[in-house]
């Protein structure tokens, strides 16, 4: 999962970049051309790196199941309800 994150990120940012070097290309000033491509950037990612993102969702979703797991495990342990090697 944290591969795929990575991936996710970079290609935001590589394409943030990309949109804003073409808006400076067309003499948008630079704070505006970066502004407006974190703007423009949000839903197009969206649609462009779609396949990542749902890899990137279900990686977390796995990862919050299995902690809330071992949480109840825990708590169990606590409570006295499980025994103490229990995986």
């Amino acid at each position: 999962m944290a591969r795929d994150l990575a991936l996710y990120t970079a290609a935001r940012f590589g394409l943030v970049a990309v949109v804003a070097v073409l808006l400076m290309l067309a003499q948008v000033p630079v704070l505006v051309a970066i502004a407006v491509s974190v703007v423009v950037v949000m839903p197009l990612s969206l649609l462009v790196f779609g396949k990542l993102r749902r890899r990137v969702a279900v990686g977390m979703a796995e990862r919050t199941a299995d902690r809330r797991e071992r949480r109840e495990q825990l708590r169990a342990q606590l409570r006295g309800d499980a025994p103490a090697d229990a995986e």
